[in-house]
């Protein structure tokens, strides 16, 4: 069967081209094609050209029907920007994005992270060395804002809207918080909660951040899976908050076990001796805990008793 072109689409084509044509021109060296098949790409965004105190890198994949019908798709790399700063930066982009829905975004949003970006480096909060507040010493890798997270980026486009959703009809699922793992003065603890939108699970993390003790954890790393059952597949993602590849080994774990709806985010509070590989343990152990305790892994047990084998819906990742 012959292909057919929609029409709009090929009018959205028409004008991404324009647009990164546009924005390459403008941005020069800070704008990178990391597949432009795929259409993705990145800027490095910084407070001042001159003398950067503070960067952020923002990665882009423009689903095929933007920006008629649907937002880009980003992620914010920044060592430095932590929970309740992430949340407050992303809500202003899909803020944004509400107010010029049908419109190209990508300039707006860059100058509103470079105005974010400013704002933060001239308040008083702002350090000597701002990228290093989230991480920890046992932190051994390059600057994650020059290494795009290819990945990550394959995120699923279907689902993209269902972020942009502003409605105030959901209600704050429950959450629940689990026991405590302390070695050697770092401490961990899990949270966990139901949740069947991405809405959902920003109003969980949003929660959280409003306990003065969570919100001051070195990290808040999270993993959620959203079965849908229209499309017969997993909405997830997750997110290390300066804990390298923590997040990516949460959301693993919820694989592994074959759980479905729920969030759960670990909590570490860093007590200055390294760890090593051990956090990573200790992030699953804690995590996989408050799953057995909620009954979250209970139709796997009886699985795993019985010897039967269940088919998995296939899995998608979105931000």
């Amino acid at each position: 069967m012959a292909d057919v072109t929609n029409p709009e689409n090929e009018g959205d084509l028409q004008t991404q081209i324009e647009e990164v044509e546009a924005l390459s021109s403008i941005y020069g060296e800070e704008w990178c094609v990391i597949d432009e098949a795929s259409r993705i790409f990145c800027i490095k965004i910084s407070d001042d050209l001159e003398e950067p105190k503070l960067t952020a890198c923002l990665q882009i994949i423009l689903p095929h029907d933007y920006p008629s019908a649907a937002p880009p798709i980003y992620q914010i790399n920044a060592a430095w920007l932590r929970g309740p700063e992430r949340t407050k930066l992303s809500n202003s982009l899909e803020d944004l994005y509400v107010e010029h829905v049908g419109e190209s975004i990508l300039y707006l949003w860059v100058e509103k992270v470079r105005e974010f970006l400013v704002e933060k480096s001239q308040s008083s909060e702002t350090v000597e060395q701002p990228e290093k507040v989230n991480m920890t010493a046992e932190e051994e890798v390059d600057d994650p804002e020059d290494i795009p997270d290819l990945k990550t980026l394959q995120l699923n486009t279907e689902h993209a809207h269902l972020f942009m959703d502003h409605a105030n009809d959901e209600e704050l699922p429950p959450i629940k918080h689990g026991n405590a793992i302390t070695d050697r003065r770092s401490t961990f603890q899990p949270h966990l909660a139901p949740v069947v939108t991405p809405r959902q699970v920003k109003m969980v993390l949003g929660k959280l951040y409003e306990n003065k003790k969570i919100a001051s954890a070195t990290h808040n790393i999270y993993a959620y899976r959203i079965y849908c059952e229209d499309k017969h597949s997993f909405l997830q993602d997750c997110e290390d908050d300066g804990e390298t590849a923590a997040g990516g080994r949460l959301l693993h774990l919820l694989q592994i076990l074959d759980v479905r709806n729920v969030m759960v985010v670990v909590s570490r509070w860093y007590g200055g001796i390294l760890l090593g590989p051990d956090r990573f343990k200790h992030i699953n152990n804690c995590a996989r805990n408050i799953l057995v305790e909620q009954g979250y892994t209970a139709a796997m047990d009886e699985a795993t008793k019985s010897g039967a084998k269940t088919k998995r819906p296939k899995s998608k990742k979105t931000k």
